[in-house]
């Protein structure tokens, strides 16, 4: 019986009761093979990050992460299983019209729309718009000016466990010709909803985030549904929250991290700004509020704990295919030879970025994982960044000069725009055509 989060437990067990025919053969009551608190597995908890026995020892972090590891999306699966009844492009219609114009324009509109988009449009208690709104402003910066050259690197710092990437794999969106599509639907999502207005009621990335929910929803649908690999005993419930917490907060734990290396226990108020824009942004995407702390050491101690829980396990067939393939990838959109010279430029700064956050430097590890790196690209970071993190420092310098703020501002309101125009129009969909078994992503 849960201790410290009944309702959010409760919550977990509704899943079953309004999707019976996609919830109800899940066993709720007990944790996948995914979850171990045995402190003689090996978890995903780095030794070199942290030590793994405080977070297995505190009960209410780990009753935290077992209920939400079994939290799919109790709003955007119902409508996601409108798959049976509607085709993909009228459910993606619908939800675009009633982001766009409210749910009154939509004709019939299912009731499981109907929830969606009211549990999108229900105001936290917490909110503070103003404060989302300063939050955004300061993201831009990174958004424009960082982002395009470390991306792909986070990105795949999310295939490096089987347990939690084996959802997209099973999609096979992330082998081949798709993962480039992949990568820039990501890049362009975090950097629309940074946009002035964006995540307002009506606002370009209040869409997207429902886009993206909705295709996290298809991917549970047919992962549970369609895909005979998927064994929920192993795996639970594909794409779970306590999953998507670290995607969407992994800036936060950035800053953590950088206050806590300073001595400090709170953050500073351009950086609460930030902390608030970012768990909007999270709230939007369907995170319960439970995993959205606001403090530094809750932030680290949850994305740790998490770690502590998750078995470790790097499937080469699963998750080293997925990483090189996506490295592989030509993002740029088109092929000359200034967008060679530009792609091979970014790829050095993710691997780079890769190799230091998520390996501790080391690169025969990051090799085990799919990703080379070599004097060549520290030779591309080392010549270009002079004037990349150069420009960063300066634009946010200009950022704290009242006088020079609102010029800054636009100039990064423009370099935004004009990286959406490189990364493409985002579909965010999942086609259960598109499936292909565990281990084969050619």
């Amino acid at each position: 019986m849960p201790k410290y989060y009944p309702e959010l437990a409760q919550r977990v067990r509704s899943q079953r009761e309004l999707q019976p025919g996609l919830y109800g053969d899940i066993d709720f009551d007990t944790q996948p093979f995914r979850t171990t608190t045995d402190p003689a597995d090996r978890s995903s908890l780095p030794e070199w990050v942290a030590d793994r026995a405080p977070y297995l020892s505190d009960e209410r972090a780990v009753e935290l992460i077992c209920i939400a590891t079994l939290l799919g999306d109790v709003v955007a699966d119902p409508y996601a299983s409108l798959m049976s009844e509607y085709s993909v492009a009228s459910l993606i219609g619908m939800l675009q019209l009633a982001c766009r114009k409210g749910i009154d324009a939509v004709a019939d509109a299912p009731p499981e729309l109907v929830a969606f988009i009211a549990d999108m449009e229900a105001t936290p208690p917490w909110l503070d718009m103003k404060l989302v709104r300063e939050g955004a402003r300061y993201s831009r910066v990174p958004a424009a000016l960082l982002a395009p050259f470390v991306t792909r690197g986070a990105f795949i710092a999310t295939f490096v466990n089987t347990y939690a990437a084996l959802p997209m794999a099973l999609t096979g969106a992330l082998s081949g010709r798709r993962s480039a599509r992949r990568v820039n639907e990501t890049t362009s999502f975090f950097a629309v909803t940074t946009l002035p207005g964006a995540l307002e009621r009506h606002g370009r990335g209040f869409e997207a985030a429902a886009m993206v929910r909705l295709m996290h929803s298809m991917v549970r649908y047919n992962a549970l549904k369609r895909s005979a690999k998927w064994d929920a005993d192993v795996y639970g419930i594909p794409v779970p929250q306590v999953d998507q917490m670290p995607a969407g907060m992994i800036n936060l734990y950035l800053l953590a991290t950088d206050a806590q290396r300073a001595g400090r226990t709170e953050f500073t108020k351009s950086e609460r700004a930030v902390v608030e824009f970012t768990r909007y942004r999270a709230f939007l995407l369907g995170l319960p509020e439970e995993l959205l702390p606001t403090t530094p050491g809750e932030i680290i101690h949850l994305f740790h704990t998490r770690a502590a829980l998750l078995r470790d396990d790097f499937d080469d067939a699963t998750c080293g295919e997925m990483v090189r393939s996506t490295m592989a990838a030509y993002l740029r959109p088109v092929d000359t030879r200034w967008e060679r010279i530009a792609d091979a430029v970014e790829k050095s700064y993710s691997k780079t970025a890769f190799t230091k956050a998520f390996c501790n430097g080391d690169r025969a590890v990051a090799k085990t994982m799919g990703v080379s790196i070599g004097v060549g690209d520290y030779l591309r970071v080392g010549m270009t960044a002079p004037f990349i993190i150069g420009r960063l420092m300066a634009v946010r310098w200009a950022n704290r000069v009242p006088a020079l703020r609102q010029m800054t501002d636009d100039y990064m309101v423009r370099l935004v725009k004009l990286r959406l125009n490189t990364y493409g129009k985002p579909e965010f969909t999942s086609d259960a055509d598109d499936y292909t078994p565990a281990g084969q992503l050619a």
